[in-house]
């Protein structure tokens, strides 16, 4: 009953604003009624990294427990307009229960903040990680980042531009891959609202996008997207995949039949997990490549 509870509530899911999954959609719904991983759990709850409500996160664990565990930072799409953590519990026990400590962050949103201050936010939760995240079972020097959308923009840059990641006082090395899901990493010119409003003040355009940081020593990344997504199409995955191939990074690009952009975010839950083999993909590269195992360049 409850599986078809949460079927149901993803059926109004359709109408997920483009960017992201706003945070009055059915989302929170699908979160709270559809079933958990049971290999994660939540074990800290609205620790703060920084000041106002919009900089907490929660933290999620293996069940069998971690030692010396990478660490997965996840971060929500929305357009950087909406968006909860506490909507994406499922995300974190699916993550969790893949063996990796998860930590979801809330950033600020437009208009309290625009570019940069999101990937501010992102990085002082790094900062927090690299202070705390040992006490959880997690090693604060092997981070990868994912995240979905907006979030997935925002995983990209963090990982590519080091200037944030160094401000907040972390080291760059830290960060041993990153994982993308159906984000928009190409979108110069500024020709939409939400970009024209969240970025459109950024005195260099150049600098707001994770292509321009492409080098031969980025981390490694893992970028899908799915054919049918109309919202923030799959050239934007290909596109950047191709860059980091030229600099020789380490790439796994998967393009999944049939998912359109909500879908390569609920096929992380159980509910929806047989939609594409994404999840156990994400979590194996990621996995090796926070082990330091070098990865050839893959495209399926």
């Amino acid at each position: 009953m409850t599986r078809l509870l949460t079927a149901l509530a993803s059926l109004l899911c359709l109408g997920l604003a483009a960017f992201g999954i706003n945070a009055a959609s059915p989302l929170a719904l699908f979160d709270a009624i559809g079933p958990r991983d049971p290999g994660g759990r939540l074990a800290a709850k609205d620790q703060p990294f920084g000041e106002g409500p919009r900089r907490r996160l929660d933290v999620y664990v293996p069940t069998a427990g971690a030692e010396n565990a990478p660490v997965l930072v996840f971060f929500y799409g929305g357009s950087w307009q909406s968006g909860a953590k506490d909507d994406y519990a499922f995300v974190g026990h699916a993550l969790a229960a893949q063996g990796f400590v998860t930590v979801l962050p809330d950033y600020r949103l437009y208009p309290e903040t625009a570019f940069p201050g999101f990937l501010q936010d992102g990085a002082a939760a790094l900062a927090w990680v690299r202070d705390n995240i040992a006490a959880y079972g997690g090693d604060p020097r092997r981070i990868v980042l994912a995240g979905h959308s907006a979030g997935a923009y925002n995983a990209l840059m963090l990982g590519l531009d080091s200037r944030y990641v160094t401000a907040a006082g972390v080291d760059p090395k830290t960060i041993k891959a990153v994982a993308g899901l159906s984000g928009p990493y190409d979108f110069l010119p500024l020709d939409q609202d939400t970009t024209l409003k969240v970025f459109g003040k950024a005195p260099d355009q150049a600098a707001t996008q994770p292509g321009s940081f492409v080098g031969p020593l980025s981390p490694a990344a893992f970028l899908a997207s799915g054919d049918a997504d109309t919202v923030v199409k799959p050239r934007h995955t290909v596109s950047l995949a191709a860059k980091l191939r030229a600099e020789h990074v380490p790439v796994q690009e998967r393009i999944y039949p049939g998912l359109d952009h909500k879908d390569t975010l609920l096929a992380l839950s159980v509910t929806f997990r047989s939609k594409a083999p994404e999840l156990a993909e994400m979590a194996s590269f990621l996995m090796r490549q926070s082990a330091g195992r070098s990865q050839y360049t893959m495209r399926r």
